[in-house]
């Protein structure tokens, strides 16, 4: 549980690289109460705003999509003045005042209603204030703080609690309340703000500077989506975590409501204690809206597919009689199961829709993925094995308890503290108690085999066996035509050829055992874009289709790890 103030202390110390999963980690926080608000009357009427709330601690959390990047420089005096001036731009209002304004009104009509609270303003802005460090301090006699130099703001998806039994709830709705009635009057801090044109006129794409500008916006853009994504047989987790959901009909009411419910899912802080001296960040995916599509969506992996909704189907059935016949004897459905496969081969992803298709099934009561390996478990103190998996296992109460490269905890020798995981588990297994969790073990195939021959029980807990092949060359073509369309690029049919030559290359002389599969294809796209984007800059195409279209001097090659030649006879 939280401290006095520790909530306003968290988020002081966040920067521009790690707000975002501070963010994510309080939504996922079981006392912390948080809320996305369209506004927030008089001053803020048309900015996104994020409130989080917790013993007595309020933070403000707002986002300034101005799209200036690095042109603006904030001259303000000790009153926060409200008037930026930014080089070659309009004079506009102040975001940093208009937040400052908020915090103490915030403050003032809390106090009239009796709600006494500490108050935080974080305003996260696109724009660079150059002059940051001189102002620090002002802003800290205000209760803001100011993180810069954003990208996207507009497009990012942040998870809240809306827990209705969480303290916090109730400073929120009196904020809310208290501002409701507050109209824009005429304060300089209530003007809407100047709108901003961040992206450029056809007639202006002839200015070599500006068109400069507006491509490397472009690619960055770009990057990042690619940096977020998994293995490469699915969509990125942007689109999973999306609040939009398109196919609904009126037959699938139940199905949207679900859907809608999605975001609201609690999760659990992603890290573990293993002792007072080591803390250990653990991977969450959270559940996502439409599992069975996302299963369609897999390239391949027909078998893996067929075999998952037999089992799904027989835990739907196993529910409903179980409704409907409470005394008949039921079927003994185990959810723990092995994924066999080389890295690439889309493990992560199957397993975090294996994870939401048992929510919709009700057989989990959440669907979140934790993600674990043997780090996770093994410490440096006596006991640390023991302690970690109490909390891993707690924090996967609801959904899968992912432990890739599993066969790392069948170590070579008896003492190794791997083999004291296995054990731990095996306890957890015999557990009737532990039933609202699904066990997955991932990793190569023969080595997993050699860990579940290890132990005698080990083998019988984990009946369900899904096998992950390599993709094949057209797979994999396959993959990339999904991966070019998201994107909306289009490639001539010589760049296709191009490409096709360098994929089929690449497989003929791979390593299997260093093969990438996917992730294989994710690598050589993303070299693909940064010499598509570099050949933009430089020549600067005449139209604007021609950004989207890509050529053979695009298609380069990367290095493939190969076979080994082996010495001797």
């Amino acid at each position: 549980m939280y401290n006095k103030n520790r909530l306003i202390n968290d988020f002081k110390l966040q920067t521009k690289t790690t707000i975002w999963k501070h963010m994510e980690l309080m939504a996922a926080n079981y006392f912390v109460y948080s809320t996305h608000l369209k506004g927030l009357a008089p001053y803020l009427q048309n900015y996104d705003i994020y409130i989080y709330a917790f013993n007595k601690n309020v933070v403000v959390v707002c986002l300034d999509s101005c799209g200036h990047g690095d042109e603006n420089i904030y001259e303000e005096s000790d009153t926060l003045d409200p008037i930026i001036l930014s080089e070659g731009c309009e004079p506009r209002i102040s975001a940093v005042g208009k937040l400052a304004e908020t915090v103490h009104l915030l403050r003032e009509r809390l106090r009239e209603k009796d709600a006494d609270a500490e108050i935080l303003g974080v305003l996260l802005t696109e724009a660079e204030i150059t002059n940051s460090d001189e102002l620090r301090w002002l802003w800290s006699n205000h209760h803001i703080m100011v993180i810069d130099e954003l990208k996207r703001l507009k497009y990012k998806k942040i998870v809240v609690n809306r827990d209705v039994n969480l303290e916090g709830k109730a400073y929120v709705d009196t904020i809310i309340e208290a501002t409701s009635d507050l109209m824009p009057d005429k304060n300089p801090f209530a003007d809407p703000p100047t709108p901003v044109k961040d992206l450029i006129k056809d007639e202006d794409w002839a200015d070599n500077e500006a068109f400069e500008r507006l491509l490397d916006k472009f690619i960055s853009q770009d990057m990042e989506i690619v940096d977020e994504e998994e293995d490469g047989t699915t969509d990125s987790e942007d689109e999973h975590e999306s609040d939009e959901f398109d196919g609904i009909t009126d037959d699938e009411e139940e199905d949207e409501e679900d859907d809608y419910d999605m975001n609201d899912v609690v999760i659990p802080v992603g890290e573990i204690e293993q002792n007072l001296n080591v803390s250990v960040k653990v991977e969450i995916l959270r559940p996502i809206a439409n599992p069975r599509e996302e299963l369609e969506k897999l390239v391949g992996c027909e078998d893996i597919k067929r075999r998952m909704d037999e089992l799904v189907a027989l835990t739907s059935y196993n529910k409903m009689m179980r409704e409907l016949f409470p005394n008949r004897k039921q079927h003994e459905v185990s959810l723990h199961s092995v994924f066999l496969g080389r890295p690439g081969t889309g493990k992560t992803t199957v397993c975090k829709i294996f994870g939401s298709l048992l929510r919709q099934a009700g057989a989990l009561s959440k669907g979140h993925v934790v993600v674990c390996d043997r780090g996770t478990f093994i410490g440096t103190l006596w006991g640390d094995e023991e302690r970690s998996m109490r909390q891993v296992l707690d924090m996967a109460k609801g959904g899968v308890l992912m432990i890739d490269e599993a066969y790392l905890l069948n170590g070579k020798h008896e003492s190794d503290p791997g083999k004291l995981v296995i054990q731990l588990l095996m306890n957890i297994l015999a557990d009737e108690t532990q039933r609202d969790i699904a066990i997955v073990l991932c990793g190569y195939k023969e080595p997993m085999q050699k860990l579940l021959d290890s132990n005698p029980g080990l083998q019988s807990r984990f009946p369900n066996k899904f096998e992950f092949p390599d993709f094949s060359v057209d797979e994999l073509l396959e993959i990339s035509r999904r991966r070019l369309k998201e994107y909306g690029y289009e490639l001539t049919p010589t760049a296709w050829e191009k490409y096709i030559g360098i994929l089929t290359q690449a497989y003929q002389v791979r390593d299997a055992e260093t093969w990438g599969n996917a992730r294989f294809v994710s690598n050589q796209l993303e070299r693909i874009y940064i010499q598509h984007a570099t050949r933009c800059v430089k020549k600067q195409p005449k139209d604007k289709a021609d950004l989207l279209l890509m050529i053979p001097e695009d298609i380069v090659p990367i290095e493939v790890p190969r076979k080994r030649a082996r010495i001797g006879f």
